[in-house]
């Protein structure tokens, strides 16, 4: 029996699921973590039934229960319930604390589409519950999705530079993202992955994070915007140098500061982003000049005017225009309160600015195709910024420390670098 996968048209047999999920050696993985408990019911099975469930046709636990017992043939599953489904989970979280069926999945998947994971891009994510009630693992925090007022817990995934999943973990709601990469690089460290090159964005590239990722030789790559004032991404955007194109919406320009931390700075500039930056602040500017302007001509007419009882016409209503304008999110950060209290525009800060990121990188010598570093370069930045940086420390007996016309930036990028 086959089930429609997605609404394009896709067909996925559970029988079809099941042969992968064996090639895979998940059911070996499951039976190695569970040791030698008996059940009622193969537990095995039922995270089986689970997961075909989610993959064809996403349902609760109590419909995933249903559809496996009446709408397919499992092979070696007869029924189940929902009492069932909860139980095998919580049994897989108890048994798998070490992530041990996770890495055997992953060196599966490795040895079959044979990867080389040389990269590993992490990042974190939130997700929220429709309750009102907090517990000890689904807390309020900084919610991704705009949610604040819901219990949430925070998600992170390191992938491969193909984007193939490696691990995943789970933290507390509350959880702050600079607290959480000592644990995700301990919990990689017998994973036997070789000498793998950590990216991360700037949530994550304070100075003691990135300290601890550089232990036993380790290499990374993290982003730094640069609107936040760093001093050292200030001064390497203010280095002179040529940029080197990478592809139409990206350049790059090497960057190496007179400094003992052997860090290298990329700084990458995307064109089009810079035009649009362009565009969108003339726009608000003109809105802003418009919108000052009828309140302006709206407080001189109502000066000349009077009511019926020979008093000047109240100006509450233009002050609480003006306070609408500064306290626009968008809008407000353009102007300044002059001394008499009226609004202008600051055109200190209208003034185009980089907007820039800054990456600092760490790169290994077996790193050191220019071409393909370039490529990684421009997946790195899934939104590039109008300009970026990354610095990462000198390697002697890698060519692209000093082929530059080979688009050094990116290389440096790839291996142990702040990058964007």
């Amino acid at each position: 029996m086959a089930y429609r996968s997605s609404p394009h048209g896709r067909w996925v047999s559970p029988g079809l699921l099941d042969g992968l999920w064996r090639q895979l050696g998940v059911d070996t993985a499951l039976a190695t973590v569970l040791g030698g408990r008996r059940f009622t019911t193969d537990v095995e099975r039922v995270l089986f039934a689970l997961v075909a469930n989610r993959a064809i046709v996403p349902a609760s636990k109590l419909a995933a229960a249903e559809w496996a017992s009446n709408d397919v043939a499992i092979s070696g599953l007869e029924s189940m319930d929902e009492d069932q489904a909860y139980r095998a989970m919580d049994l897989l979280v108890a048994a798998d604390a070490q992530a041990q069926v996770q890495e055997a999945v992953f060196f599966a998947v490795a040895d079959l589409l044979n990867l080389e994971v040389d990269l590993l891009f992490f990042d974190t994510t939130s997700t929220y519950f429709e309750t009102e009630t907090a517990d000890e693992f689904r807390r309020h925090g900084k919610s991704k999705d705009s949610r604040p007022d819901l219990p949430q817990i925070v998600i992170g995934l390191a992938v491969t530079r193909e984007g193939i999943p490696v691990r995943c973990w789970v933290w507390p709601g509350n959880t702050n993202d600079n607290s959480i990469l000592p644990e995700v690089k301990d919990g990689l460290r017998g994973w036997r992955l070789g000498r793998v090159v950590t990216v991360v964005d700037r949530g994550f590239s304070s100075d003691k994070n990135l300290d601890y990722l550089r232990r036993a030789g380790g290499h990374w790559i993290a982003g730094e915007k640069m609107r936040d004032g760093s001093a050292d991404a200030q001064a390497a955007l203010s280095r002179q140098g040529r940029y080197q194109t990478v592809r139409d919406n990206l350049r790059v320009k090497e960057v190496r500061l007179d400094d003992n931390t052997g860090k290298r700075w990329i700084v990458c500039h995307n064109p089009f982003e810079a035009e649009r930056d362009q565009a969108q602040r003339t726009a608000a500017l003109e809105r802003i000049e418009a919108e000052l302007e009828r309140i302006r001509q709206g407080r001189e007419r109502d000066a000349k005017r009077k009511t019926k009882g020979g008093r000047k016409i109240s100006d509450e209503s233009h002050r609480l225009a003006e306070c609408a304008l500064r306290d626009h999110p968008s809008l407000g950060r353009w102007l300044r309160q002059t001394p008499s209290g009226r609004l202008a525009i600051d055109r200190a800060r209208s003034l185009p600015k980089n907007d820039s990121t800054a990456s600092t990188c760490c790169r290994p010598p077996t790193l050191t195709c220019p071409l393909r570093m370039s490529r990684l370069a421009t997946r790195t930045c899934s939104k590039p910024n109008a300009g970026s940086v990354t610095s990462s420390p000198p390697s002697n007996s890698d060519p692209c420390s000093t082929a530059s016309s080979h688009a050094s930036a990116p290389t440096c990028c790839s291996a142990g670098s702040r990058c964007c």
